[in-house]
């Protein structure tokens, strides 16, 4: 089943993909729908920030929905590859730049090799569970990160996609507004505190 841009610019295009043996699970049409019915007033022109990018799924939404700038990052090389190949069909390079990054260690280097000094939104898709089936639990972590590297615009949001039986809390810095479920899936977001 391909993968496509639900709306923007580049809307009904396919998404270049990886193989399914690969173990990536990228976000459903119905869940990015979601997402971005409730991102829509801050989208256009913001910074934007994809972590546990994947394919870029939700960072390329981003762009054809009007995202000035949109950094990825994602650990698995085949996985960056096809990011870039996807901001390359497009014509987004201009726009996109992709990291190779493990994004449960600090954060701080980001708006130093991205050039964005601060973002509008921040969305992570971490994996819930390892190839062996052991649960993870990255998602508190990684918004403590986020919160320790002082990169969040005023009024920036994130959005943290996460298991149900996961329950990411509040993290120092960061204050919870928001909450969809998607059957198993939940997408909490979070502000930075004032």
């Amino acid at each position: 089943m391909s993968m496509r841009i639900i709306a923007g610019t580049a809307r009904g295009r396919e998404i270049l993909s990886v193989s399914k043996k690969m173990m990536v699970k990228p976000i459903s049409g119905r869940m990015r729908q979601s997402l971005f019915d409730i991102l829509r007033p801050k989208v256009t022109g913001s910074h934007f920030l994809d972590l546990f990018a994947g394919t870029g799924a939700v960072g390329l939404e981003a762009l054809s929905r009007g995202a000035g700038k949109v950094v990825f990052c994602e650990k698995h090389p085949t996985c960056l590859k096809t990011i870039e190949k996807n901001l390359a069909k497009f014509e987004w390079g201009d726009r996109g730049r992709a990291f190779r990054a493990d994004v449960t260690e600090p954060l701080s280097w980001v708006p130093f090799r991205s050039g964005v000094q601060e973002f509008d939104i921040v969305f992570l898709g971490p994996p819930y569970r390892t190839e062996d089936n052991t649960p993870l639990a990255l998602t508190m972590p990684v918004l403590q990160r986020i919160a320790e590297a002082n990169f969040l615009a005023e009024g920036a949001w994130v959005a943290a996609q996460h298991h149900k039986k996961e329950n990411p809390g509040e993290p120092p810095g960061l204050t919870r507004f928001r909450q969809e479920r998607y059957g198993d899936t939940f997408i909490t977001f979070y502000k930075p505190q004032s």
